[in-house]
């Protein structure tokens, strides 16, 4: 067996099962691999008059998202709701009651 070596498998590189948060599908047409504001623009471009209930891919990507739910207005709640990306303010991998103390310790340190 002389020049094998026994190597292990470096955990760190192993893809983790975690949801796609940049791109986003079209919930109206076959488009996708828009990020959030392409998204936005191209449903208030090509959809603005489509009235049909559809769910939101950007929040069922979300860790509070629920993917089942569908909006009853989609394009009022997409240039509503999605008017910045999450990934500024929000740190998927720490629980809520950090994030409020990390919130309220930035609080304390900026007056």
């Amino acid at each position: 067996m002389e020049g094998v070596k026994a190597t292990t498998k470096d955990v760190s590189l192993q893809p983790r099962n975690v949801p796609n948060r940049y791109t986003f599908p079209c919930p109206y047409c076959p488009e996708k691999n828009f990020d959030q504001e392409g998204l936005v623009e191209h449903c208030k471009l090509s959809h603005s008059t489509d009235t049909k209930s559809v769910v939101c891919p950007i929040c069922a990507s979300m860790p509070w998202g629920d993917p089942n739910y569908r909006s009853a207005n989609f394009i009022e709640h997409i240039q509503r709701r999605h008017q910045f990306s999450y990934d500024t303010f929000v740190d998927y991998d720490v629980d809520e009651e950090d994030m409020m103390n990390q919130v309220l310790q930035r609080s304390i340190i900026d007056q």
